[in-house]
């Protein structure tokens, strides 16, 4: 039995984009031995702050 493809209507790229975004704070705050600092925080959300 094959699967049916995926209803590309379903699809919803903001809903994804936030899940890799927040997956990826997990993984770096995990990994850290202290809190991340907000410097790193922002550097992970792609934030160009001076």
């Amino acid at each position: 039995m094959t699967p049916e493809p995926l209803d590309q209507r379903l699809r919803d790229d903001a809903a994804l984009d936030e899940i890799e975004t927040t997956s990826r704070l997990i993984i770096a705050a995990s990994g850290s031995e202290q809190p991340l600092s907000q410097t790193e925080v922002d550097a992970i959300l792609g934030l160009d702050v001076p």
